[in-house]
C-alpha cells in the first residue's frame, strides 16, 4: 500500500478566490455570509447566503469559448484546479505518466442554475429552444471532466455525487486510488455554485435553511439560536501523489493523507440519525486506518451545519469514537460559521483549511457561537483562532441519503 500526500490546493470561497485569501480569512475569523446579490431578493423566502465573489474566469486562463459552454460549477473547478497544478507543480507527461493521473471532482447538484435557464427558455419558447448544450453543461460530472481534458489526466475518473459529503468522499476515493495503486497522482475535491431560485426555495421550504435577516447571526454551529444553515457556494480542489511520486520530483507536502471513512445513516433520506451511529463509524474508520493511538493530539473540522439535529448529532459521535472524557480534550471548529455551507464543496475546502491548520498549527475558529447549546458541550474553539499543534485533523461531512465521509490527515 503506498502512503498518500496533499502536494497542492486551490479554492474558490466566499472567504476568497485563492488559498491565501482563504486562509487569512479563516484564522481571522472573517464572515463571508451576507445578503444575496446574485438574485432579485423581493420575493425570496431567504436572503442571505454565502456568495463568491468577485470570481472572474479569464483571471484563471480558462478561454472564453470554455467560459460560454459552461455552468458556473463546472468554471470553479476549472478555476481552482489551475491554482493547485499550479501550486503542486506537477507536470504531466514528465512527471506523471497520464495513464495513471486520475480525477475525483464532484458535484452534489450539478448544474442546477443551467436547468433554471433552460427550463425558462422551454416554458417561454419552446423545446426546440433549448440549448443543445443543455445536457453537458448540467450533469453533474462534466467539472471533473473538463478538469481531466485541461491536464490530460487519462486515468480514473470517479465523479462523486453524495450530496454535501461530495467533496470529503472525493478525496478518500482519490486517496483510495492511490493507496491501492491504481493511479500515482490524482486531481481531487467538490466544487458548487447552486445560488438560484430553484435551490433556494427548493432548501427554504423544506425548513433546512435559516430565516434570520442578520448576516452576522445566521450560520451558527452548536450554538443554542441556530435554526438551520447558510446556502454557500466555491470549490475546493486538491492534488494527492503518491510518496514515492513525491519524493522524487521534490513536491511540497502539505498533510499526508492517512485514513478514510465511508458509511452510511441507512435511517432517513435527509435527516441525520440523532445518536451520529454512522458518522462515528466513519471516524472510528479513517482513525483506525490512520493509526491513531491515544494521548495524540486530534483538530475536527466539524460538519457544524447549524441546524439543530446535525449539532446534537455530531457531538454525541464525537463522544461515541473517542469516549466521554477523550471526547473533551479534542478541539473542534465549524468553519461554516464562516463560510457557509458550500454543499458539495465543502468537504474539500475544509480538507484543504485542516490541511493548513496542521501545517500552521492554528486552529480555525467558530464565530458568533454566543449560547453554547448544552447537549453541544465540546470544544468548538469559539470566537478567536488558537495557536495548537494537532497531531492529527479528521475532516467531517455528512449528506443527505445518510451519507457520512471522514478523511484523516497527519502532520508532515
Amino acid at each position: 500500500m503506498n502512503r498518500v500526500f496533499i502536494t497542492g490546493v486551490g479554492c474558490i470561497t466566499p472567504l476568497g478566490n485563492n488559498t491565501e485569501a482563504l486562509w487569512n480569512s479563516v484564522i481571522n475569523g472573517v464572515c463571508g455570509i451576507d445578503f444575496i446579490t446574485k438574485l432579485d431578493r423581493e420575493n425570496l423566502p431567504v436572503k442571505i447566503a454565502a456568495e463568491v465573489k468577485g470570481f472572474n474566469p479569464e483571471d484563471y486562463g480558462i478561454e472564453k469559448s470554455m467560459i460560454r459552454h459552461n455552468d458556473t460549477f463546472a468554471l470553479y473547478a476549472l478555476a481552482a484546479a489551475s491554482q493547485a497544478m499550479q501550486d503542486s507543480g506537477l507536470r504531466v507527461g514528465e512527471d506523471v505518466d497520464p495513464r495513471r493521473f486520475g480525477t475525483a471532482i464532484g458535484s452534489g447538484i450539478g448544474g442546477i442554475t443551467t436547468f433554471e435557464r433552460e427550463h425558462a427558455n422551454k416554458l417561454q419558447y419552446g423545446l426546440r429552444r433549448i440549448s443543445p448544450l443543455f445536457i453537458p453543461e448540467m450533469i453533474s460530472n462534466i467539472a471533473g471532466g473538463n478538469v481531466a481534458i485541461t491536464y490530460n489526466a487519462q486515468g480514473p475518473n470517479i465523479p462523486v455525487v453524495t450530496a454535501c459529503a461530495t467533496g470529503t468522499h472525493s478525496v478518500g476515493e482519490a486517496y483510495r486510488l492511490i493507496h491501492e495503486g491504481r493511479a500515482d497522482a490524482v486531481i481531487s475535491g467538490g466544487t458548487e455554485a447552486a445560488i438560484c431560485e430553484m435551490a433556494v426555495g427548493g432548501f427554504a421550504n423544506m425548513k433546512a435553511l435559516t430565516t434570520s435577516d442578520d448576516p452576522m447571526a445566521a450560520s451558527l454551529p452548536f450554538d443554542a439560536r441556530r435554526k438551520g444553515f447558510v446556502l454557500g457556494e466555491g470549490c475546493g480542489i486538491l492534488i494527492l501523489e503518491s510518496e514515492e511520486l513525491a519524493k522524487r520530483r521534490g513536491a511540497k507536502l502539505y498533510a499526508e493523507v492517512c485514513g478514510y471513512g465511508n458509511t452510511c445513516d441507512a435511517h432517513h433520506y435527509t435527516a441525520p440519525h440523532p445518536e451520529g451511529r454512522g458518522a462515528a463509524h466513519a471516524m472510528e474508520l479513517a482513525l483506525a486506518e490512520a493509526g491513531f493511538k491515544s494521548g495524540e493530539k486530534v483538530y475536527i473540522n466539524a460538519h457544524g451545519t447549524g441546524t439543530p439535529l446535525n449539532d446534537k448529532g455530531e457531538t454525541r459521535a464525537i463522544k461515541t469514537t473517542f469516549g466521554e472524557d477523550e471526547a473533551r480534550k479534542v478541539v473542534i471548529s465549524s468553519t461554516k460559521s464562516m463560510h457557509g455551507h458550500m454543499l458539495g464543496a465543502t468537504g474539500a475546502v475544509e480538507l484543504i483549511i485542516s490541511a493548513l491548520a496542521l501545517k500552521n498549527g492554528i486552529i480555525p475558529p467558530t464565530i458568533h457561537l454566543d449560547e453554547p447549546d448544552p447537549e453541544c458541550d465540546l470544544d468548538y474553539t469559539p470566537h478567536t483562532a488558537r495557536q495548537w499543534q494537532a497531531d492529527l485533523a479528521l475532516s467531517n461531512t455528512f449528506g443527505f441519503g445518510g451519507n457520512n465521509a471522514s478523511v484523516a490527515l497527519r502532520r508532515v
